[in-house]
């Protein structure tokens, strides 16, 4: 691949993962939702707005830490990928979580828009993973439970 073209693959990365390409960013949805609202389900739902963005923020950690980290090894599935709880247990945590979240998401993009890293090549370990894998994985998994967040904000009555 050429030069101009892996910076412009490397660059629509960025792009998705920050959300807005395909689905509404994340830190659009967090100013629509309060404290008190964390935790409830919506009839006919089975998960919160947090334990949605727990799930999210917990699989995009397990896919960063397996890309840096040949001795990582992943919660078991599906128990380790959900919080026991609805709610978080004040704002502290939750305040953590999203922290947490965009933190890890900016280590991820620097992990890709760093032209040593070969974004087609296997990692050592694992089964074929490429970096370009894992950024697409990411994309798409916070793009399908981005719409449940949104769903859980309308059915809230707080999206139109």
């Amino acid at each position: 691949m050429n030069t101009e073209a892996d910076k412009q693959l490397r660059e629509q990365l960025i792009q998705h993962l920050q959300g807005g390409q395909a689905f509404m960013p994340l830190k659009n949805m967090l100013e629509e939702i309060t404290f008190d609202q964390l935790g409830i389900m919506p009839k006919g739902l089975p998960y919160s707005f947090y334990q949605q963005l727990y799930h999210i923020r917990l699989t995009q950690h397990d896919i960063l830490a397996f890309s840096l980290d040949p001795d990582y090894e992943s919660p078991e599935w599906p128990e380790g990928y959900w919080p026991k709880q609805q709610a978080p247990d004040d704002e502290q945590a939750w305040n953590a979580l999203v922290e947490a979240y965009f933190e890890e998401r900016q280590q991820l993009c620097a992990l890709i828009l760093d032209t040593n890293n070969d974004l087609f090549a296997p990692f050592p370990h694992g089964s074929g993973q490429t970096l370009l894998r894992e950024a697409i994985l990411v994309v798409e998994h916070t793009a399908y439970h981005s719409g449940q967040l949104l769903l859980i904000l309308r059915l809230l009555g707080l999206h139109k």
